[in-house]
């Protein structure tokens, strides 16, 4: 029988664990009292670090009401008990939610001014910040510098999202929903490497940018680095899956417990795929991050055109699509689960859902390659993911990573038992 007199465990999947919320001052500081409920509902033990920029906005007394926890917002208050270092030290998880771009700054620059700056310099645990501002601040390149010396620190980026802002402006700078940061909280603590939730399955994983030649010097390609399909294959393999991945050409180290197959042109992806597929009969997904080129040369000059004899002529043949040749195949019990990708410019999601349709994959993940922070050859991406079933996901701007396990989420929920 339970002791009246004692207080029941914390219970949920954060139960007992120790979560930082910086809260920086933004207009979206009241969502951080709605992630302050969501934590302590999944059992953390949450220690509410305000700015005087975010006691503008909300009141300590508000997070000290739902976290039943002493707000501390001033450096010299209660200096004795070395309030920053003890509250950075027992951290297990930290946020900053939002982070305005005055913070994305300091952080960067590892100043520490106040109570949440310095907390942070003596935290070691993981760190997610989460960034709201005015898109014309976020676009802004000192801003942007920012970011990716924090993401190349290994801080989580989460966001922004793209929507209504102060002042009735849209564009990207929106604060994440609280739901999505207590989801990346949830991973970070849950430790997805010591996950099995693909174990036993077999994973093909394509990568990079395909090379077509036009001579020995030059060739048609794209500006692919491989990072997303790579991100995938890590994190499957992490999962337990047996992955091979098939890369064009890429700089990228093979990822721990991932066969690795390089190959050049489209024709030798196609080649190398449907070895794969038709080899394995108990293959369970295909992912098709590849950039494959849609044209090569009709004929591949054997030796170096010069530019003396003038600019030449190159007639472009359509390669194969070998998305849609998958898509093509029957749907049955042998045909594994299809994972296709999209870069868009113009049109995103309609151009995407079009795709989908036209190629029969089962997923489709879709990502707006105009901007210097998605897409090719940078470490966060945004996208939509679409599934056949009409089931739609928006992953708000993130490590490549943390996209890679949204991915891998969405195939999991879709796979059949396994015999």
């Amino acid at each position: 029988m339970a002791d009246p007199d004692r207080p029941e465990p914390p219970r949920g999947p954060l139960a007992g664990v120790r979560v930082l919320l910086g809260v920086s001052g933004g207009i979206g500081a009241y969502k951080a009292v709605l992630l302050a409920r969501l934590l302590v509902a999944a059992g953390a033990e949450v220690d509410p670090v305000l700015t005087s920029g975010a006691q503008r906005f909300v009141g300590a007394a508000t997070f000290e009401g739902i976290t039943r926890r002493t707000v501390r917002a001033d450096v010299w208050e209660d200096i004795a008990a070395d309030t920053h270092v003890a509250a950075g030290r027992a951290a297990q998880l930290a946020i900053v939610y939002p982070a305005t771009a005055h913070t994305l700054a300091k952080l960067a620059g590892g100043l520490a001014d106040d109570l949440l700056s310095t907390t942070l310099l003596a935290a070691t645990c993981p760190l997610v910040v989460a960034p709201a501002m005015h898109t014309e601040m976020w676009q802004h390149p000192a801003t942007r510098h920012n970011a990716e010396v924090l993401t190349g620190r290994g801080v989580h980026l989460l966001g922004p999202s793209d929507g209504m802002l102060m002042g009735g402006d849209t564009g990207p700078g929106r604060l994440v929903d609280p739901e999505a940061a207590l989801a990346l909280l949830l991973r970070l603590h849950g430790g997805r490497e010591r996950h099995d939730d693909l174990a036993g399955r077999r994973v093909l994983v394509t990568a990079a940018g395909t090379r077509e030649p036009i001579d020995p010097v030059r060739f048609l390609g794209n500006r692919s680095s491989g990072k997303m399909g790579f991100a995938i294959a890590a994190a499957a393999a992490q999962r337990g899956a047996t992955v091979e991945l098939v890369t064009g050409p890429s700089s990228l180290a093979t990822p721990p417990g991932v066969r690795r197959t390089d190959i050049t042109t489209a024709l030798e992806m196609r080649a190398a795929v449907l070895a794969s597929v038709d080899a394995a009969s108990d293959l369970d997904v295909v992912i098709k991050a590849a950039a494959v080129a849609d044209f090569r040369p009709g004929s591949a000059s054997g030796s170096k055109i010069k530019k003396d004899a003038g600019v030449p002529t190159i007639e472009l043949v359509a390669n194969p699509d070998i998305l849609a040749e998958l898509g093509a195949r029957p749907r049955d019990a042998a045909r594994p689960l299809l994972v296709g990708f999209a870069a868009e410019t113009d049109d995103v999601e309609a151009n995407g859902r079009d795709k989908l349709r036209r190629k029969g994959a089962d997923l489709l993940v879709v990502n707006d390659v105009s901007g210097a922070d998605a897409g090719f050859d940078v470490d966060t991406n945004r996208v939509v993911i679409l599934g056949r079933d009409g089931e739609r996901t928006e992953v708000a701007l993130t490590s490549k990573s943390e996209v890679a396990h949204r991915i891998l989420d969405l195939v999991v929920a879709r796979l059949s038992p396994p015999d």
